[in-house]
């Protein structure tokens, strides 16, 4: 009988040690999701909510559209603006009309001949005072008449080729510059109005809603949050003890109620700063102990975990123990 309880405490030692040292490689910890919260810049009322709660949404589709009657009424009026500057723009560069050009022409041809007319007298008028047959003071008025159709000639001819060439350089460039400032500033309306939609930025599920169709939603506000893959991780709690055999990058195993096995992740966050154990793995055994956190991402392509969900960690280098 004494030698069958002696037997019984050796049994028991070694099953306390081996228990000890499985615990030291295996720790309780939870998910965490990063969730991703979609939001308009500008306040509105909530037109449309196209999703739900639960629901598995694909790139761009759409999630939300807010009223925006101010930003629509904002596009038009800065795409009347900018279609006024450039139509001043192509006014200023093709010159003036071509009925005022036509009168200057019909003023130009009339001039000329004019021009021909008192040339003819000035040369006739020449020979007569060669032959003493007028005064110099004939031969005087024929010249002066010649040289005014003359300068009438030419200052018709320059108005002629500036109404063709338009308006002066500098009024262009100034111009061109107005359609340049209004185009941006549709650009900027038309971005104003497309984000009061909101599409998923990636396919994943819609996590939760926040308000309801007619509701008010101020600017930059979340009217949902989406959970994307990848966006979940492990949180942890090592003691100081075994800090030192963790590193970046390295394989946990993880095991949950209902989760099928073989379930693996990634050491990809240790944090630098100790802290008591946290109420939502306390015990009695760690109460006093300090503890560091560490954050761990699951392979992808495994089955999806769930926010808020126990989780067992355990350590691949304690696979042996």
């Amino acid at each position: 009988m004494k030698g069958r309880l002696l037997i019984l405490a050796a049994l028991a030692l070694l099953a306390a040690a081996c228990s000890s040292g499985e615990e030291a490689g295996r720790y309780q910890g939870y998910v965490e999701a990063e969730l991703t919260y979609l939001a308009a810049p500008a306040g509105g009322y909530l037109k449309e909510l196209a999703v739900q709660r639960g629901q598995a949404v694909q790139a761009g589709q759409l999630a939300f559209r807010l009223e925006a009657f101010e930003q629509q009424q904002a596009v038009e009026a800065a795409d009347r603006q900018l279609q006024q500057a450039q139509a001043r723009l192509a006014d200023l560069q093709k010159g003036q009309r071509p009925s005022e050009i036509a009168a200057i022409q019909a003023a130009l041809r009339r001039t000329q001949s004019s021009l021909r007319l008192s040339q003819l007298e000035f040369q006739r008028r020449q020979k007569l005072y060669a032959q003493h047959s007028i005064a110099k003071e004939q031969l005087d008025q024929s010249r002066t008449a010649f040289l005014r159709d003359q300068a009438q000639v030419a200052e018709i001819s320059a108005q002629l080729q500036t109404a063709r060439l338009g308006a002066r350089s500098d009024q262009i460039q100034a111009a061109a510059e107005e359609v340049k400032a209004l185009r941006a500033r549709l650009a900027q309306a038309q971005w104003s109005l497309e984000r009061m939609s909101q599409s998923a930025v990636a396919a994943g599920r819609v996590f939760d809603t926040f308000y309801t169709p007619g509701e008010w939603v101020a600017a930059g506000q979340p009217v949902l949050a989406l959970l994307l893959p990848g966006d979940v991780k492990v949180r942890f709690f090592v003691p100081e003890e075994q800090l030192s055999g963790l590193r970046l990058g390295q394989s946990v195993r993880l095991s949950c109620d209902g989760c099928p096995a073989g379930l693996t992740a990634a050491v990809s966050y240790i944090s630098p700063r100790a802290e008591y154990t946290p109420p939502v793995i306390y015990s009695q055994e760690t109460r006093a102990k300090l503890v560091f956190l560490v954050e761990a991402r699951p392979t992808p392509g495994q089955a999806a975990l769930n926010p808020g969900q126990p989780m067992q960690v355990r350590l691949a280098a304690a696979k042996g123990q």
